[in-house]
């Protein structure tokens, strides 16, 4: 009896074999719900739109999911945004700045971390931009404030609404007061929205902090938050060594907001674009046109002022 033969050699090939079989089972078939430990399926997951159907946790969604998820047929127009000057500051701590915005944009397959997008939503005009929190955390740089920009002036152009989806950590610390500049710049960016008499919608998203928190997002005429999502400037740890005192339980999610005041309603994300639509239905009428029919049976037109 040959042992290498007989015994050796068909385990090394039974080896081979399971490897083989385990290249062919695809990357990120399953994922683990960070909240209650559930195993996801990737398409349980598609279909829920990133929530967890055991607990209800909410995950991280990206910004063209969120477009599609809330224009009517998944269909929208994503509206080109210039190009802002890179690196302007030369940055560098670790490594590059312009490598880690290379990088991100090879990961994310976005320009920067926003996206504008145009179209309806229960058949009413709508301009949406949504953070990409992936690339570099969701961080508000030039790129991003010149998307809210865009984005609002887009919404006076078609005469409709502009909501705001942020998900991010704040200002983006390589391009300095570069950055902190874009705090004012978003914030007359919505008053030209609100001057329009145009509805101005937030969808606080997880995480909304920093100087997102201080200029926009807190800025809406109506806030909706998702379930769960962490809200407000500085993070828990820092406020609470700095007043010496236990913050409540709970402290800046959104649940907690809305029971004081600061969230107009905490909506489920498979909710979101109905309750979207309802709202547009409410603040949108005066927008849509008036039929007067008189006694000659010619059809007049008006715009409701």
């Amino acid at each position: 009896m040959n042992w290498i033969t007989n015994f050796v050699r068909p385990k090394i090939q039974a080896l081979r074999e399971k490897q083989a079989a385990k290249k062919e089972v695809p990357d990120h078939l399953w994922s683990r719900c960070p909240s209650c430990g559930a195993m996801l399926h990737h398409r349980e997951l598609q279909q829920h739109h990133q929530v967890c159907h055991h607990c209800g946790f909410h995950m991280r969604l990206s910004a063209r999911d969120r477009l599609a998820l809330l224009f009517d047929d998944q269909r929208f127009e994503v509206i080109p945004l210039p190009r802002v000057v890179e690196d302007p500051l030369r940055f560098k701590d670790r490594k590059k700045y312009s490598d880690r915005l290379r990088e991100n944009r090879q990961k994310t397959k976005a320009i920067d971390g926003i996206l504008v997008g145009a179209g309806t939503i229960g058949g009413r005009v709508a301009v949406i931009a949504a953070f990409e929190f992936d690339f570099m955390g969701g961080s508000m740089g030039m790129a991003v404030g010149e998307g809210l920009v865009v984005a609002a002036q887009e919404a006076v152009r078609r005469k409709g609404a502009f909501i705001a989806i942020p998900s991010s950590g704040g200002a983006r610390m390589q391009e300095g007061i570069l950055s902190l500049m874009q705090m004012p710049r978003s914030t007359i960016a919505v008053e030209q929205v609100k001057n329009a008499a145009l509805p101005y919608i937030v969808v606080l998203t997880d995480p909304t902090t920093g100087g997102v928190t201080a200029s926009f997002a807190m800025l809406g005429d109506i806030h909706i938050a998702e379930p769960g999502a962490v809200i407000g400037f500085a993070g828990q740890r820092v406020i609470e060594e700095t007043i010496r005192a236990r913050l409540p339980e709970g402290f800046q999610r959104s649940e907690y907001l809305r029971d004081h005041g600061m969230v107009d309603m905490v909506v489920p994300r498979k909710e979101l674009k109905d309750m979207l639509a309802r709202i547009l239905g409410l603040l949108m009428k005066r927008h849509e046109p008036l039929s007067i029919a008189p006694p000659s049976g010619e059809v007049l037109s008006f715009v409701r002022r």
